[in-house]
């Protein structure tokens, strides 16, 4: 969200809780007076009553006269104590909710802002674990005098693809979350570059990667988010695939309620995921036993998921077993 739009929405409710303060201050006051006169009418009595002569008083008054009337102080003395207490408290009860209301945006803006530092951090980490995969091997390779301008090529490739990453997600931390308007991205480059990604951390943990998609699959949404979908679901296979087994992505076009989707499938030869975890693990900072190579967050699959569902699209655990698992993507076809 925007700065201009944060300040709109710190105004706007600004105005609503004052309204709502005033408005509910002014109907306790209103009922603490009605109460307090309704006490007095019924505990009064016209003056002359407790008399028993009659005639002028030196005063000029009329002892019997019925528009003055005598109120016992020690009568209404106790309801006056007891709702100015009740007073006291209601008025103390819609402070406190008026305050819960007042710091409502301030706790939206610090979830999102913790969301966002914890999206980037994860999003950003696969790019920079096979960076230091790539300078590992560069390093490796000019030790022993070999060429190395594949190497720097695909460095550059890392580079640019953190750098797409982090603009996508700056962008989106700039929008309403409103409605998207989905770019096309061919599935057979987007799952390249997620492969090529993915590629060095596989090779390092001795697995083998696979991937076929068939060419001319066009999906609707923007490639950078396609390959971010793919990278994440990739990821978190090869860090639940034993060593030397493999992790096979494959995509086709499906239909699910009459419309078309682009089904992407990751299956690794992992041990599985107990039926308990099997929602769970989409939620953020949610983590099972720690079975993968390197420490997780919790946040790889909820990502997934949310980005899925912005698009209208959706992830789910298709089948799972000691023998693997397999996750799968539906995103929205383009249009031709």
């Amino acid at each position: 969200m925007s700065g201009s739009a944060d300040r709109d929405r710190v105004r706007r409710s600004a105005r609503q809780i004052g309204v709502w303060t005033g408005v509910a201050s002014a109907i306790v006051i209103a009922a603490g007076v009605g109460l307090l006169i309704a006490v007095i009418l019924a505990t009064s009595r016209p003056q002359g009553d407790d008399r028993v002569t009659a005639g002028p008083r030196p005063g000029g008054f009329d002892i019997g006269n019925p528009d003055h009337v005598v109120v016992d102080v020690d009568r209404v003395l106790p309801w006056v104590v007891v709702l100015g207490i009740a007073g006291v408290a209601l008025l103390g009860l819609i402070a406190w909710f008026t305050a819960r209301r007042a710091v409502a945006p301030l706790e939206v803006a610090l979830q999102a802002q913790r969301d966002f530092v914890a999206d980037a951090s994860h999003e950003l980490r696969t790019p920079l674990t096979a960076l230091s995969s790539r300078v590992q091997i560069l390093q490796r390779r000019v030790a022993r005098g070999e060429d190395i301008g594949d190497a720097l090529d695909r460095l550059r490739g890392d580079t640019a693809a953190m750098d797409d990453i982090l603009t996508e997600l700056l962008l989106a931390a700039q929008s309403d979350q409103g409605p998207v308007l989905a770019a096309v991205s061919d599935a057979a480059a987007a799952v390249h570059g997620a492969v090529d990604l993915i590629r060095p951390i596989a090779e390092s943990a001795d697995v083998t990667l696979q991937a076929a998609v068939p060419a001319g699959l066009s999906v609707a949404v923007p490639e950078v988010t396609l390959t971010r979908l793919c990278t994440a679901l990739l990821d978190n296979a090869v860090q639940h695939a034993p060593s030397g087994s493999s992790v096979a992505l494959s995509a086709g076009a499906g239909s699910s309620a009459g419309r078309g989707f682009a089904e992407f499938r990751v299956a690794d030869r992992g041990p599985g995921i107990r039926a308990e975890d099997r929602e769970r693990i989409f939620t953020r900072f949610a983590r099972g036993p720690e079975t993968g190579r390197r420490r997780g967050f919790g946040l790889g699959l909820a990502l997934v998921r949310d980005m899925a569902t912005r698009y209208g699209g959706s992830v789910e655990i298709e089948e799972t077993s000691d023998a693997g698992t397999t996750f799968l993507l539906r995103l929205p076809l383009a249009l031709s």
